[in-house]
């Protein structure tokens, strides 16, 4: 069973990051640029390839430029196509900068999280949320280190 290119993975990754980011549906970005929702599911997967132009039509309703889709691209996506079953390393596998699953930043969850930071207006209070949060992640990451090694 052939894979999807890693380019078309990682251009559907950025597509599907910059819409939620947004807070557009997948059916609202299909409208605006004449396709189904289930059409865009497949170009955000990377089952379905997105022509030059398509891609286009996509970086002006996103409001993004066109290099948007290639920016953070991993240096193993760029070696060529994976052959499945074959003894070659496929992307997804662990260690991969392809394994979306553990990518915090591609996470529904850190989008809506950035988004909900952004729409506080007050730069102050924006601020003391953003140290608490930092603040809550080091000691929590430091008791995973240490504190629970006895439990």
């Amino acid at each position: 069973m052939a894979r999807s290119h890693p380019v078309d993975v990682h251009v559907g990754a950025r597509m599907r990051q910059r819409r939620t980011l947004l807070g557009m549906s997948q059916e609202k970005l299909g409208t605006a640029v004449g396709l189904t929702f289930q059409q865009i599911q497949k170009y955000e997967r990377g089952s379905n390839r997105i022509g030059s132009s398509r891609l286009f039509e996509f970086a002006k309703v996103l409001d993004v430029p066109v290099s948007y889709f290639f920016d953070e691209m991993p240096a193993n996506a760029l070696a060529g196509r994976p052959m499945s079953g074959r003894g070659r390393k496929g992307f997804g596998e662990t260690g991969t900068p392809f394994e979306q699953e553990k990518d915090p930043l591609i996470k529904r969850e850190t989008l809506e999280l950035v988004r909900a930071y952004y729409k506080i207006r007050e730069g102050r209070v924006r601020k003391r949320i953003f140290e608490m949060v930092k603040a809550v992640g080091a000691a929590s990451h430091a008791e995973a280190l240490g504190g629970r090694k006895g439990r």
